[in-house]
């Protein structure tokens, strides 16, 4: 694929859904999925005749297809570890990462600082370069402290203000507040469960006409809804839930924002370049071959610690310390400090761990 600045190969591609919602010809969209843009020109995709010929339907992708919602490594006395943060980094890049996204729910934001997330950011660009989209959580509940974040960043990612459940016309102020703040990109971020406030029918319907909201990454459980959606507002649509990526890639998702990348980049990278080639049934197969692993770190509902303690025992990352809001099991050799709330994970969890990483051959 093709490159141009900070921007990785698929994140200037013109078309999908915005064209189709703006009701442009088959002619127009084709050469618009089949082109890119470098500085001010365009120029053809390799391949890009292949995909005329076969009137590829690909969604549009400016913030990447594969994304990794990136851990943020600590050291056993609870300081982020730049060093660890950046070998991460280079190697869900390697293995088919096209977008890392930091400083979200699982990279720890709520007991992360702005100067540390600032490090955090700029020791991931220096690692990485220009081969991946840097997209950065701005995820406070706090408005003035929302708008400070995504120095550095290609994009920002605006979640909903959690735990004061403003109105809706609330929300839409947070969202243009902060996505006005910057020139940046902007991602939407649903995620009721945790939030406590679901964007609206109505909200996303407003809120798509701003130039810069370009998409969102739906953790609501509902692909059903949010195909509808993906289609009447022109937003490109991300799952955020490992259990759902398939499904909604097939509802026409332009990618997924991912937990289970960390130790899976290269299976989740060919299911993509599967289903972008029609070959659906082996999509699926690779897809349900991964379920037992998304069980082992998803299922118990904290994908953060799960996904250290995972790339801990592949010996990406030094230690697999967390913040306490995460709990704190004592666990003989295998205790780590952290930063409340969060915790560590027992002797038996680590097994169990340990087993899933074998039984899918990455550990």
């Amino acid at each position: 694929g093709a490159s141009a600045g900070r921007w990785p190969h698929a994140a200037h591609v013109v078309g999908g859904a915005r064209l189709r919602a703006h009701g442009a010809s088959d002619a127009t969209r084709v050469r618009a999925w089949c082109s890119v843009h470098v500085g001010d020109g365009v120029r053809p995709l390799h391949g890009a005749v292949r995909i005329m010929e076969r009137m590829s339907n690909i969604p549009a992708r400016r913030f990447g297809s594969l994304a990794a919602a990136m851990v943020t490594p600590m050291t056993d006395t609870g300081e982020i570890d730049l060093t660890s943060a950046q070998r991460l980094a280079i190697k869900l890049v390697d293995e088919g990462c096209d977008t890392i996204l930091l400083s979200g729910t699982t990279g720890e934001s709520p007991t992360t600082h702005q100067p540390e997330k600032n490090d955090l950011t700029e020791a991931v660009r220096e690692a990485v370069g220009d081969r991946a989209f840097i997209l950065c959580g701005a995820c406070s509940n706090d408005t003035a402290h929302a708008v400070r974040i995504g120095d550095g960043a290609d994009g920002i990612m605006i979640v909903s203000p959690y735990y004061n459940r403003p109105s809706q016309e609330g929300l839409r102020a947070h969202v243009r507040a902060v996505t006005d703040a910057t020139d940046l990109p902007v991602m939407l971020y649903d995620i009721p469960g945790r939030t406590g406030i679901a964007f609206s029918d109505a909200t996303l319907d407003i809120l798509a006409q701003h130039p810069r909201i370009l998409g969102v990454k739906d953790a609501t459980g509902d692909v059903e809804t949010g195909v509808e959606r993906m289609h009447r507002t022109g937003l490109e649509y991300y799952s955020g839930d490992d259990g759902l990526n398939f499904a909604w890639m097939t509802g026409g998702a332009s990618g997924f924002i991912s937990v289970v990348t960390h130790v899976a980049s290269a299976q989740y990278r060919r299911m993509i370049e599967l289903l972008d080639s029609d070959q659906v049934w082996e999509a699926r197969e690779l897809s349900y071959s991964l379920r037992p692993l998304v069980h082992a770190i998803m299922g118990g509902g904290q994908g953060a610690v799960m996904a250290k303690y995972a790339l801990w025992l592949q010996g990406v990352i030094d230690s697999p310390a967390v913040r306490l809001a995460l709990a704190n099991h004592f666990s003989g050799s295998l205790h780590h400090a952290v930063r409340l709330p969060m915790v560590g994970i027992s002797d038996d969890e680590v097994s169990a761990l340990r087993r899933a990483l074998c039984t899918a051959g990455l550990l």
